[in-house]
Order: C-alpha cells, then sequence, then structure tokens
C-alpha cells in the first residue's frame, strides 16, 4: 500500500480486485506490412501498450491520458524502462490532481508495469524493459461542498458560479474563487491583496468538502514613480510619454496594461516588463519598474496576390521603428499591380508615412502620409500625388477613430478626354473591432463607418463620400470547426455631379475586394459622354454584400463556400440607374504563422459582366 497527499488530503493506492466498471485501449495500432511507417504508410506497433481501466466516472479516461507523462513518452518513442518508470511515478499525482478537479476525494490510483505497482520500484531497480502499463483508477464517491466561503469580499466580486454549498465540489472552483477575490480587491485599488489563509477538510464519511479561504485586501494605493531601465536608443523622456504611467493615480491593474500595450504598439521594443514594487512607499504609494529591451530598428518586407483577371500585386516595404529616437515609425512602401492583367495596364505606386506616438496624449498618434500614383485601368488612366496630416486615437482595445486633412491632386485620361482634380479633404474614420481574431475571425464582429467630406477647385465639385461596413462571424461544431461569416458595404457620394468627383472617389463592383468571380472593377455606370457615345465609369452609390462557410477540415488546413453580390447606381444616395453582379465559388485556406494563405476559385453566376472563371491567391481571409 502507498499513500500519496495533494492539497492537504490523503488516499491509498492498492491493486484493486476487481473493477466497476472497465475500458482498455491499446497505445498505438499493429501493423503487418514491412513497409509500416515509410512512404506514408501506417506506423509500427508501439513495443508498449498503455491499458486504462476506469471504475466510477469512465468518462475520465480521456483526461488522465491527457495529462498521463506515460502516454506521452510513449508517443514520443520514449520506451526504456527508466523513462516508463520515471513517468508512472509523477502520473500518480498528475491523477491525483484530474480526480481532484472532477470532485473525488477518495479515489484509488494504481500503475502496474509488467504487473509490478510502479510506486513500489525503487527509482535504481528500473526494468530495462516494460511491455504492458495497466492504469487503474477507482474514482469513488464524488464530493460535494458543504461550505463554500472567501472573505472578506470587495464590492462586485464576481465569484464562480459553482462555487457554493451543494455543488460538486471541484477542487479548481476553490482556487478560481480565491483568485477571484484578490483580483476583485485589486481591481478596488487594494494593489496587495493576497490569501491569508485557508480551511479545507474533506468529510468522507458524509462526503462533503468544506472550503474557507481568507483574504488580506491590504490598504488602497496611489500609483508611485515609474522607474524606467533597459533603453538605449530610446529617449527616456519620450518614453515616459509614450507609457503614460498614471503617477498620483488610484491603482488599477487594467491602468498597468494600458502602459503595455502603448509601449507594445510602438514596435520598438521585443520584450515589456512591468513589476510592481514589494513595498510600498509613503502614503501608501507603489512604484513601479519597467524594463524594456530594444529590437533592431529597421525591417524590411513584401507582400503578394494574384487573380487570373487582375494579374499579379507585388508590395515591398521598408521600416525604420525609431527614427529620431522618440518611437518615430518611417515607413515606405512601394507597389506595382496588374502584372500580366486581361484588359488593363501596370499600376505603381509609392507612399511615405511617419508616425510619432504620444502626441497630444499618450495614445494620440500624429502622422504624415505622402505618395505619389499611376493607375492604369481598363476604363481610364490616372497620375495622382497626396500629401496629408492627420491624428489616429485609440480609445480602447476595441474602438479607435482617425482624422486627416489632405491635398490631393489627379490628371485623369479616359475617352471623353483628360480631367484635372484638385480636392482639400477631411478624411475621417471610426472604427470598432469585436473580433477574436483579427487575421481569422471566428467569432465577434466588425464596424466601419467613414465620411471624406471635400473642397474642389477649378472643376472639381465639393461635397462628402460616405462608407460603411459591417462584418459578423458565428462558429460552432467541435473545436468551432465551421465558421459563417458576412460582410455587407454600402458607399455614396453626396453633392457634386459624377463629372466633377474626383475618380477615385467613385464605386465599382467586381474582383477579389468586392464580387469574386467577376471581372477586377467591371460593374460601373456610363454617365459621361464620350466621342463613341457613353463611357463607363464608377458609380456614385454602390451596395455589396459577401457571405462565407469556412470549415476546418485539418488543423492547418480549411475549405470555404462563398456567394458574394453587388450593385452600383448611378446618382447619389443611391438613386437613378444601377446595374448588379453576383458571384460565387470555392476555396482552400492553409495556416501560416500570420495568416491563412488564401486559394479561391469564383465564377459569375448573376449579371452580364463576365464568363469564365478566376483564381485569387493572397495571404489572409477574403474578410
Amino acid at each position: 500500500m502507498t499513500a500519496f497527499a495533494l492539497g492537504g488530503l490523503a488516499i491509498c493506492g492498492q491493486v484493486p480486485e476487481r473493477a466497476a466498471a472497465q475500458s482498455s485501449s491499446s497505445a498505438s495500432s499493429a501493423s503487418s506490412s514491412p513497409f509500416s511507417g515509410i512512404f506514408g504508410g501506417p506506423k509500427a506497433e508501439a513495443p508498449v501498450k498503455l491499458n486504462f481501466n476506469i471504475a466510477g466516472d469512465t468518462d475520465l479516461e480521456k483526461s488522465l491520458r491527457g495529462r498521463s507523462l506515460m502516454s506521452g513518452a510513449i508517443d514520443e518513442g520514449r520506451y526504456t524502462g527508466q523513462d516508463l518508470l520515471a513517468a508512472a511515478r509523477a502520473d500518480y499525482a498528475r491523477f491525483l490532481a484530474v480526480l481532484y478537479g472532477q470532485g473525488y476525494y477518495s479515489g484509488v490510483i494504481n500503475i502496474t508495469l509488467d504487473g509490478q505497482e510502479a510506486a513500489q520500484i525503487a527509482a535504481l531497480d528500473a526494468p530495462q524493459t516494460v511491455r504492458q502499463i495497466n492504469v487503474t483508477v477507482q474514482t469513488g464517491p464524488q464530493f460535494r461542498f458543504s461550505r463554500a466561503a472567501v472573505g472578506p469580499l470587495a464590492p462586485n466580486t464576481k465569484l464562480p458560479s459553482d462555487f457554493q454549498t451543494g455543488k460538486v465540489a471541484k477542487s479548481e472552483l476553490v482556487g478560481d474563487a480565491a483568485r477571484a477575490g484578490v483580483k476583485a480587491w485589486r481591481e478596488n485599488g487594494n494593489a496587495k491583496a493576497d490569501i491569508a489563509g485557508d480551511n479545507i477538510v474533506a468529510d468522507h464519511a458524509a462526503r462533503t468538502l468544506s472550503a474557507e479561504v481568507a483574504l488580506a485586501p491590504g490598504p488602497v494605493v496611489t500609483f508611485g514613480q515609474l522607474r524606467m531601465r533597459g533603453y538605449d536608443r530610446m529617449d527616456p523622456r519620450r518614453l515616459a510619454k509614450i507609457a503614460g504611467f498614471p503617477e498620483g493615480q488610484r491603482f488599477d491593474p487594467e491602468k498597468l496594461e494600458d502602459v503595455r500595450k502603448r509601449l507594445r504598439r510602438t514596435g520598438v521594443f521585443s520584450a515589456i516588463t512591468l513589476e510592481e514594487s514589494e513595498k510600498l512607499g509613503p502614503g501608501n504609494t507603489m512604484d513601479v519598474d519597467l524594463t524594456v529591451v530594444e529590437q533592431k530598428p529597421r525591417r524590411i518586407g513584401a507582400g503578394f496576390e494574384i487573380s487570373t483577371n487582375e494579374g499579379a500585386a507585388l508590395s515591398a516595404y521598408w521600416l525604420h521603428r525609431n527614427l529620431l529616437g522618440g518611437g518615430e515609425r518611417l515607413r515606405i512602401e512601394g507597389k506595382i499591380a496588374n502584372l500580366g492583367a486581361r484588359d488593363s495596364g501596370r499600376d505603381y505606386s509609392l507612399n511615405l508615412r511617419l508616425e510619432r506616438p504620444a502626441t497630444i496624449t499618450a495614445d494620440t498618434t500624429a502622422y504624415l502620409d505622402t505618395g505619389i500614383q499611376h493607375t492604369d485601368d481598363v476604363d481610364y488612366k490616372e497620375d495622382a500625388a497626396h500629401f496629408g496630416l492627420g491624428l489616429n486615437r485609440i480609445w480602447s482595445d476595441e474602438l479607435s477613430a482617425q482624422t486627416e486633412i489632405q491635398y490631393r491632386v489627379s490628371r485623369v485620361e479616359d475617352e471623353s478626354g483628360k480631367t484635372r482634380f484638385k480636392v482639400l479633404s477631411f478624411p475621417t474614420s471610426i472604427t470598432w473591432d469585436k473580433r477574436d481574431d483579427p487575421n481569422n475571425a471566428k467569432s465577434g464582429f466588425w464596424l466601419s463607418g467613414g465620411v471624406i467630406p471635400f473642397v474642389g477647385f477649378a472643376d472639381t465639385g465639393s461635397g462628402s463620400q460616405l462608407t460603411a461596413e459591417g462584418r459578423i462571424y458565428r462558429s460552432f461544431g467541435e473545436d468551432q470547426r465551421f465558421t459563417l461569416a458576412a460582410r455587407a458595404r454600402l458607399g455614396t457620394v453626396a453633392g457634386p455631379t459624377l463629372a466633377e468627383t474626383p475618380r477615385d472617389y467613385l464605386f465599382y463592383s467586381g474582383g477579389g475586394g468586392t464580387v469574386r468571380g467577376q471581372p477586377y472593377q467591371s460593374l460601373g455606370v456610363r454617365v459621361l459622354q464620350g466621342p463613341d457615345g457613353p463611357i463607363k465609369t464608377g458609380g456614385m452609390s454602390i451596395a455589396t454584400v459577401s457571405t462565407e462557410a469556412r470549415i476546418q477540415v485539418r488543423e492547418k488546413i480549411g475549405t470555404v463556400l462563398f456567394v458574394d453580390a453587388g450593385r452600383v447606381w448611378e446618382d447619389e444616395l443611391w438613386g437613378g440607374a444601377s446595374g448588379w453582379q453576383a458571384g460565387a465559388g470555392v476555396g482552400v485556406r492553409y495556416d501560416t504563422p500570420i495568416g491563412p494563405l488564401r486559394l479561391d476559385l469564383a465564377g459569375p453566376v448573376g449579371g452580364d459582366t463576365g464568363k469564365g472563371l478566376q483564381l485569387y491567391l493572397g495571404l489572409g481571409q477574403a474578410f
């Protein structure tokens, strides 16, 4: 007989004569082929069989196997007697923790190696080989709470709902309740709140557990000074400004997390550590130590997209994360698009963006944005340049806003002749992002709204462009293998006539960003007159909708079924004549560390703007 103890409770391990319920499975399957494990064939049988016999709660086997070091050793091909004995001796405590976690406090655990109890084998007497391991578990009765108390509690403390008298006495509930109590006190400003003691007693006769946890809230604390170290190229005054440390304010763990997020957003640091001082200063103030590690300031990168109609798009950038020593980020990016496109020429662009964090407030970034571009579409050619100054404000993890003043000049050549546009605009947008993962969302939503008031000069009109977009994601099934995703977009230009509106403010439909399966920008309107009749341009209003059914087939491979549709109107506020189109297709996704690699094949299913199939290849989900 061998005794084991965990958390102040003890049970005895012995070999039972008979198990009430039994399930047995082998560590691996056998193979009779001489080429087992080669060229994708079945693997050879492991020389060790691991069997589980559960008397009581038979649903525990999956949890026990998942925690078992023996199972892990066999899966990794470590079959020596020494390895398996060490794993078995450690598994007693691991299995006991599983039982406690389900409210079983009088269980019996036996682990035998070729018939001999592992706990009775001395470490130096490990067998040379092991052929069979039997794990026998008698769970015993499930205990319930006779008392479940934590205190004193801070206002608005939320304890686990199952931590109450009469509920199953799962061991993790006691720890969860204690942590919830400490967390609530810290959120109340009591930074040094801790567990003062506990009294946990199991009554085996009554099959109950009495759990009492005492908390020590400590005093209400205010933030002291931020003591910084580790910076090299970074100006310490700018570092403090970016951190936005709330010196003199009441302690709040969320405010410390905000400091960490602001520093992380700069991209300057590879590591950020915030440590609360163990001792309080005069007036219950608490200093915080900030340690940062700067990463290399320069970085280069590239990207690509391919579609059968639009051709290939290549982009590259050069980035400096700390240009002037104050966290300034300089990004220079160039792009070439429509390489090998069917109906249009090549597009070029070169853009420079300089950002300065912590301007005005710690959560506000100022930026300068300027660039030039050449567009050669099937309906027109455009050469343009812009210069803008703006502010980006992070209100929370989900909510952000941006506003800018921008001057843009462009020259457009189409069948109606050459037109020059000069515009002073004030682009403003707000985004609410509640997705669980921006790169591959499975739940949540994303909302964005934008308005661009603009003043035109010479022959350019004045007015506003308004846009809105919403995305929603819902998943279901085991491990959220099935995801339904939908996107809706609206846009309109109010004020000027179509002829007076800069071409880049107008709306087209068709292509990877709107309706897959339809040629790029294939749907527009015909309002302006050319020498041979009406010419095609973008419309004054648009509406598009996309739906996807995503299925995770394997760990890294998924498939997608999708349908897109779009409509473009001649006039503002979705008025006048209009046309529509739709497309549908299938796709494959391969998960990478930076997002899914996307391959879509689509064709037209509505409208008269395209024929044949379109192929799209890119990085990241379509939306």
